[in-house]
């Protein structure tokens, strides 16, 4: 359970939207490993395997010690709510930045389990919040794209003055 570097803004890679998993084996079970001890580290709530450079549709998420760690493999949302929330997100690909960005309230999730089992599921509060922030990674969505250009060109510009660029 290696920890692993993490991509950092602006590299490419952090655009490419990530393909679904197909193998359910030991290897994927030791990505997911590798990628909450790297998110332990970082320290973050969420992880994708696309942050360490890994183009494959899984996210860890964990919200505190008490929850524990969950695992979502092939992530998609299958339903929003209309009704909008918002919240401070930030990146392990960027740290020390941070904004508020509105989102979906509740979002209907449909993944799969490390064995390869669908789960469908109605999720709200933080944990949506997070889910649908790791799926738009996963999909090559940059947190920052859900900022305005005026925000965006600001965030930027607040990470490159802590030296943090690739």
């Amino acid at each position: 359970m290696p920890i692993r570097s993490i991509l950092r803004f602006p590299d490419a890679r952090l655009s490419i939207p990530a393909v679904p998993v197909e193998r359910f084996d030991k290897d994927l079970a030791a990505l997911a490993d590798d990628l909450l001890e790297t998110m332990r580290a970082a320290p973050g709530v969420g992880i994708t395997a696309p942050h360490i450079g890994v183009l494959q549709r899984i996210t860890v998420i964990e919200l505190d010690s008490a929850s524990g760690p969950k695992i979502y493999v092939n992530p998609e949302i299958v339903w929003s709510s209309r009704d909008t929330v918002s919240h401070t997100e930030g990146s392990v690909s960027m740290p020390g930045i941070t904004e508020d960005v509105v989102r979906p309230r509740l979002i209907r999730l449909r993944y799969q389990t490390l064995s390869g089992d669908v789960v469908e599921t109605e999720v709200d509060g933080f944990l949506s919040i997070c889910l649908q922030h790791e799926i738009d990674q996963l999909d090559g969505i940059f947190w920052l794209q859900r900022l305005s250009r005026l925000k965006r060109e600001r965030a930027t510009k607040r990470f490159a003055k802590l030296g943090r660029t690739v």
